[in-house]
């Protein structure tokens, strides 16, 4: 994740037999699942953008999807507006990975012309679009996307990253990248695709000492195992609480959003 400190701007696994078409089971409206006259009722859009890279010898290479995509699914309630979640973008800014097998990256430049094309598509019949990141190498693309949108439509689009400081609620202060942080709330989404027996100390100094190498290089310039932080102590209950939190943020987040007339 390694998210930008205090920038603020898989769904839930239980599936029931009777919520009606379109209905997350947490009660948010998945977009796909909607007929084309049904999204017109929902004023604010949710995109879901994280990355395929490596997390370490034993969480899934989804992992920054997966926790934007629960975080969107279960924010996504209880508004103001009603509110539907896009599919994912599943692939991010994510060249400091790039010598991991497994990892899949686009260019800053070409996530912040996907970012830019997706609320320029769904700001016709959508108030607002929110992009909702699981990773923080994402950060970079969509400031350049919003400064574009804020000139064309003031108003019709925002971004919302995990923040340090929310994350530090918690009692302990968050790791950068597939450590405890990452494998906890993993452990609480989808604990059968953590290897735990795998989980294994990285780079424990904090990020911005690791900064330097990273920058000049990549991750396996201050992590051999691509992990930055210890995830061997994480927990499913620590998990549920950093989820908790984090949704509490981006769901005021959400409250705040104002969609622009349709």
């Amino acid at each position: 994740m390694h998210s930008p400190a205090d920038r603020a701007t898989a769904p839930p696994s239980g599936r029931g037999l009777s919520a009606p078409p379109g209905t997350a089971r947490a009660g948010a409206a998945r977009l796909a699942e909607l007929t084309s006259p049904e999204a017109a009722d929902h004023r604010i859009l949710l995109v879901p953008i994280g990355a395929v890279e490596q997390h370490g010898p034993h969480l899934p290479l989804d992992t920054d999807v997966r926790i934007a995509e629960h975080l969107a699914h279960a924010a996504a309630r209880d508004l103001p507006h009603r509110a539907a979640v896009a599919p994912a973008l599943p692939y991010g800014a994510s060249g400091e990975h790039r010598p991991f097998p497994g990892t899949l990256w686009l260019a800053v430049e070409t996530v912040t012309a996907a970012l830019l094309d997706l609320a320029r598509a769904a700001r016709p019949w959508a108030g607002h679009t929110v992009f909702v990141s699981g990773h923080g190498g994402n950060a970079e693309p969509a400031s350049a996307a919003l400064r574009v949108l804020r000139t064309e439509a003031p108003g019709s689009a925002s971004a919302w990253f995990p923040r340090a400081g929310v994350l530090a609620a918690a009692g302990r202060t968050p790791d950068a990248h597939a450590g405890r942080t990452e494998t906890a709330m993993l452990l609480a989404i989808a604990p059968e695709l953590v290897r735990t027996g795998l989980a294994e100390p990285g780079a424990t100094a904090p990020l911005a000492e690791l900064l330097p190498a990273i920058r000049a290089g990549s991750i396996a310039d201050a992590s051999a195992n691509g992990v930055l932080g210890d995830p061997t102590t994480a927990t499913a209950a620590e998990g549920r609480t950093l989820l908790h939190l984090l949704t509490e943020d981006l769901r005021t987040h959400l409250r705040r959003v104002r969609p622009l007339p349709g």
